[in-house]
């Protein structure tokens, strides 16, 4: 029989089931559509669950299927603040007529995805993780079509749980292979009998090939920029930052644990599609009008530059892997924030030609903007820079400095695309430019709180290095 204690190692998803049930109840008790009430208690709990969770700690149950450790505590805090930055986004969106009436469910959706992500994160072994991924998986297609009635978002919804259904196939073959050839799921276990056999290689790269359609690596990017566009703003900030962030991290643990004998050949297929994600990613980038598809090449690009951390296998790259989630979070949030003030200010343009003249109406918006598109772009000195710094360091270090090269100069061609929005901005002149509005104050507390992380994360060394101390814990 289990030790009662270790319930206890899962104190984060234990607390997250309380929230979802207490919002089940809030939706069934509040008769008449009333949006701003759940949201206040949608944040509210979200906010005590973040609190409840923010000292980083570990532990085991279930007889190892499910493995914490405080690594895995920091990117599940990182998470929760990042569904919390996109509860407070999502005010206007959900005053909307055709919407308000299921503000309980998008809270509801959206927390069970996180509950998936979490147990991905703390996974022991293979049919753990792979619960939490159609965990995540299935309610994040029903946010991707929760505007079912416009067609684009009805259509990203349908190519979303293909792609996630192909994805998650293709993944599970590859589990039955190592299954059938290590005797077990268990990750501490198939590490002895893991060989580099032919079929434990095709397994491998099965294996990836389902979490390749969860980071949008190329070639399984293909689905990212309609989904992007045709799902509601916040639903596609959530899905840039939380998706990816939970299953980088998932990546990187389990290449560690269980295919470290097979490091030769994973480091060159990581490399391979690494050097053809950003590539691919930044050409297709300087092509788009549409921010909302800008953004998705630009995630697509990010999920690269992740992917790098994860390619140097080592203490110092899972450290890089998730200070760059945190700085990457709070950087693309504040520009799908902006987005989404713009796009309920405008009644739904997302064209990047809308945004011309936009510091003369509103110089507060296309300052944020602007910060955030320079951490993203990697300029000196905000939090972007030192992100891709450490993760460039970390794979410098393990020998791999052609990638890394190749990763540099595409940075530089990134700061052309990203620099065209701000050009817009600023520069490009406009005879009706976006009217002067007020966004809400929760999109205004969540704009300042992101506008501090892209500052005070690059310039607090100390973040970096309570990373890399949780990491030999």
């Amino acid at each position: 029989m289990m030790d009662i204690t270790a319930i206890f190692s899962m104190q984060a998803e234990l607390s997250l089931v309380v929230v979802i049930i207490l919002m089940l109840l809030a939706d069934l008790i509040i008769k008449e559509p009333n949006h701003k009430a759940l949201q206040t208690l949608a944040c509210g709990l979200t906010l005590i669950h973040l609190l409840v969770n923010i000292v980083p700690s570990g532990g085991e149950a279930f007889g190892g299927m499910y493995q914490s450790t405080p690594m895995a505590s920091v990117v599940k805090t990182i998470l929760t603040a990042a569904t919390l930055l996109v509860f407070m986004q999502a005010e206007r969106w959900l005053e909307r007529e055709d919407t308000r009436f299921k503000a309980g469910e998008f809270y509801l959706l959206t927390l069970s995805t996180l509950l998936g992500m979490f147990y991905m994160i703390s996974a022991g072994n293979f049919l753990m993780f792979y619960i939490g991924l159609e965990l995540a998986s299935i309610p994040m297609a029903c946010l991707v079509a929760f505007d079912k009635y416009r067609h684009h978002s009805a259509e990203a919804g349908a190519k979303f749980i293909l792609n996630a259904m192909f994805s998650s196939g293709i993944m599970l073959y590859g589990i039955s292979l190592l299954y059938g050839t290590c005797g077990t799921v268990y990750f501490t276990d198939m590490v002895s009998a893991l060989g580099g056999t032919p079929l434990q290689v095709a397994a491998m790269v099965f294996f990836f090939a389902g979490l390749g359609f969860k980071l949008s690596l190329v070639p399984f990017h293909m689905w990212t920029p309609d989904t992007y566009q045709g799902a509601p703003t916040p639903v596609s900030a959530y899905l840039s930052v939380v998706s990816k962030g939970a299953a980088a991290f998932s990546l990187m643990t389990i290449l560690m644990k269980v295919f470290g004998p097979m490091v030769k050949d994973w480091s060159l297929m990581l490399s391979v599609v690494i050097v053809l994600t950003i590539t691919v990613a930044n050409l297709f980038a300087i092509l788009q009008s549409d921010l909302k598809r800008f953004m998705a090449y630009s995630s697509i690009s990010q999920a690269g530059y992740i992917v790098l951390a994860v390619l140097a296998g080592s203490a110092q790259g899972m450290t890089s892997l998730v200070y760059y989630i945190a700085v990457y979070v709070v950087a693309n949030l504040a520009v799908f924030g902006v987005i989404s003030a713009v796009e309920q200010q405008t009644g739904g343009e997302t064209a990047r030609d809308t945004y011309n003249g936009f510091y003369r109406t509103n110089p507060r918006l296309s300052f944020v903007m602007t910060l955030a598109l320079f951490s993203l772009a990697g300029i000196p000195p905000f939090a972007g820079f030192f992100s891709k710094f450490f993760v460039f360091a970390s794979a410098f270090h393990a020998g791999h400095w052609l990638v890394v090269f190749l990763a540099l100069v595409n940075t530089i061609i990134s700061l052309y695309y990203y620099l065209l929005i701000v050009k817009a901005m600023y520069i490009t002149p406009s005879e009706t430019p976006v009217a002067t509005f007020k966004s809400s104050p929760l999109m205004r507390v969540s704009l300042l709180v992101c506008l501090a992380g892209v500052v005070l994360l690059g310039i607090c060394s100390s973040v970096y290095s309570l990373f890399a101390e949780l990491v030999l814990q």
